[in-house]
């Protein structure tokens, strides 16, 4: 599936993307991570740096549509149906923590 020229151009007005220093993947370069208030973040690892961006720009779409940020296995592109290194749940949302008191 790919995306259409409006399609991409919304996901790029949509999302930061911003690199970071380290994903502690050091054995399974190249890295990326996909995180949203309320959602589950997903990150990957071992991702072909030159034929995956396709691949993670339809996994981002995929991403922003879904309520949880569960995008299935058999959902995903097949380049990053693979290589997944951590679903991290959503930090719970029910409790204000008071860092300074707590």
């Amino acid at each position: 599936m790919a995306l259409s020229h409006s399609e991409s151009w919304q996901l790029r007005s949509s999302f930061v993307i911003q690199p970071v220093e380290c994903l502690s993947a050091c054995k399974r370069p190249c890295a990326v991570a996909l995180a949203a208030p309320n959602k589950t973040t997903l990150m990957f690892g071992d991702l072909p740096p030159l034929e995956s961006a396709a691949a993670v720009l339809q996994l981002a779409s995929q991403y922003y549509n879904s309520t949880d940020g569960i995008v299935t296995r058999q959902e995903r592109p097949e380049i990053l149906q693979k290589g997944i290194l951590a679903r991290i749940p959503p930090f719970p949302q029910e409790r204000q923590c008071n860092y300074e008191n707590d």
